[in-house]
């Protein structure tokens, strides 16, 4: 009887020191999952961030003021256009006509 009840302490122990393990194990994953749930939580802040800085850095507006201010770009007006002709253009019409059955 002095054996069996050395072997069940022994037993109990063991499971004892192993459900001691287990919950601590259990403790750390926890912590871990709730460093990465907020990690993930802070760059899917700094992604909306990044969206709306894109946003505002793509607007029309501002790449007008930048071209006007900063390259010294300004409209062009029908006055200072250049129109080319094609001296080609009419024959090249005409030869598409002749082709025609």
């Amino acid at each position: 009887m002095g054996r069996l009840c050395i072997v069940v302490a022994a037993l109990l122990m063991s499971s004892a020191v192993s459900l001691v393990t287990a919950r601590f194990q259990s403790r750390q994953l926890f912590v871990a999952s709730e460093r990465l749930d907020s990690k993930a939580r802070e760059l899917e802040i700094d992604w909306r961030r990044l969206q709306l800085e894109r946003a505002e850095q793509a607007r029309n507006a501002r790449i007008d003021e930048i071209a006007r201010d900063d390259l010294k770009m300004v409209p062009v007006s029908p006055s200072s256009t250049i129109y080319i002709t094609s001296a080609s253009a009419p024959s090249a019409v005409s030869n598409a006509a002749g082709r025609n059955p």
